[in-house]
């Protein structure tokens, strides 16, 4: 009798502690990023510590791994609005459209939905915050091109945080237009440029832009190798949302690594590489979080479809070797490999086009491309924290916020 007693609060512990719902979400869409991404970014991490192998990253490390299919409503291989629009509401639609269904009915991302539940939203992306991925969370248009139209949606969201990428076309198609940073500033978001001025008006700011210091490029984060020292980094964005937002009530953030897919439509590998571990620094933050709320934090890590076919070697034989591309990275921080040299030509750099090393870099590094655009491949679904296990397996994209709103215990 005793055992049987032990036995039923041992299962009702499990069960309650199963059933906890999610107060934070984070939600992490790394743009283009397949498997083989993953797979490089993990064996440049061994490269680094002169090992074969495979060193992993932060959201590798997660309990919950699965596979999403990514097909949209029209096409076997899907564009980024149609993809976010299934990542973001749950429905396919066809290649070009966003937030809406094929027949031009709005769909509701699950950010209104979180919302609306009274938890606070953060919308935050590498590039520009009205492309098809950020769009998709607050925007409905049945072209994603229309990116003056998309952005005019922002400020009635009334999301507190917004961050990452300026607005592309802020003036129109024609540059006839009003101002979207005036418009966006009426509607009662504060919009801070840089660090410094983020830092001295968020006490006072009830919503939120963070953008990067005028005079840099403000429509996109730049490159991780391109990074100055007063530039935004993605994860110094997601800090700064995580600090805004929180509250009892909880919140909902959507970061995208939007340059991984930038860099994979032009077979770059060392772009490649490093704005997945740029995406991954940012996840780390979230991590952090999580290890202080590990029982009411849930983070979704997954793509919207894979760019460029990337293959682990492309020769016959065993080999691929990431050696050229710590060169590259050496050279940024200013360590050994300085010159980037080849044994062949050591001065190969010095009088190729940007296209011709992005080209050379692969084929030293023997990495192949099947494509400068997307692929239909699966994509991968990493998953952490309260209601992770909803994420184990194969499903969907447009299974995904449906699951994360079940974790969260809001009603899709």
């Amino acid at each position: 009798m005793r055992k049987l007693l032990i036995f039923a609060l041992t299962l009702l512990v499990v069960t309650s502690c199963s059933e906890k719902k999610a107060k934070y979400v984070f939600y992490f869409i790394g743009d283009g990023m397949g498997f083989s991404h993953v797979a490089v970014t993990e064996a440049f991490k061994a490269t680094e510590k002169e090992v074969i192998g495979s060193e992993p990253l932060t959201f590798t490390q997660f309990p919950i791994l699965g596979m999403a299919t990514t097909h949209s409503a029209n096409e076997f291989i899907t564009c980024s609005s149609a993809a976010g629009t299934a990542l973001a509401a749950g429905t396919k639609t066809r290649n070009g459209m966003l937030g809406e269904t094929p027949d031009t009915t709005n769909v509701t991302a699950i950010s209104y939905k979180f919302h609306d539940a009274g938890r606070k939203v953060g919308i935050i992306s590498s590039v520009t915050i009205n492309h098809a991925t950020p769009g998709a969370f607050y925007a409905h248009n049945p072209s994603r091109s229309d990116y003056y139209a998309i952005a005019k949606e922002l400020p009635e969201t009334g999301f507190e945080f917004f961050g990452g990428g300026g607005f592309a076309k802020p003036f129109g198609k024609e540059d006839s237009e009003r101002s979207i940073y005036d418009i966006v500033a009426e509607k009662g978001y504060t919009v801070s440029y840089g660090m410094e001025d983020y830092l001295a008006l968020k006490d006072s700011a009830k919503k939120i832009i963070m953008l990067q210091e005028k005079g840099k490029e403000e429509n996109v984060l730049p490159y991780r190798k391109d990074i100055g020292e007063s530039d935004l980094t993605l994860a110094q964005v997601v800090d700064a949302a995580v600090k805004f937002l929180d509250n009892d009530k909880g919140f909902f953030i959507m970061a995208e690594g939007g340059k991984i897919d930038w860099a994979a439509h032009s077979n770059d590998l060392a772009n490649t590489i490093f704005e997945t571990l740029d995406f991954d620094a940012a996840i780390e933050v979230a991590y952090r979080f999580y290890l202080q709320h590990p029982d009411e934090t849930l983070i979704v890590v997954t793509a919207d479809h894979e760019t460029g076919g990337i293959t682990l070697g492309k020769t016959k034989g065993y080999t691929f070797d990431l050696t050229i591309v710590k060169e590259i990275l050496d050279d940024m921080e200013g360590g050994e490999g300085k010159e980037v040299e080849s044994e062949e030509n050591p001065d190969v750099f010095n009088y190729m086009s940007e296209k011709d090393i992005i080209s050379y870099v692969s084929d030293q590094a023997h990495i192949g491309w099947t494509t400068t655009s997307h692929t239909g491949g699966a994509v991968p679904v990493f998953a952490i924290g309260a209601g992770s296990p909803l994420f184990s397996g194969r499903m969907d994209n447009t299974d995904i916020p449906k699951r994360i709103c079940k974790a969260a215990g809001i009603a899709f």
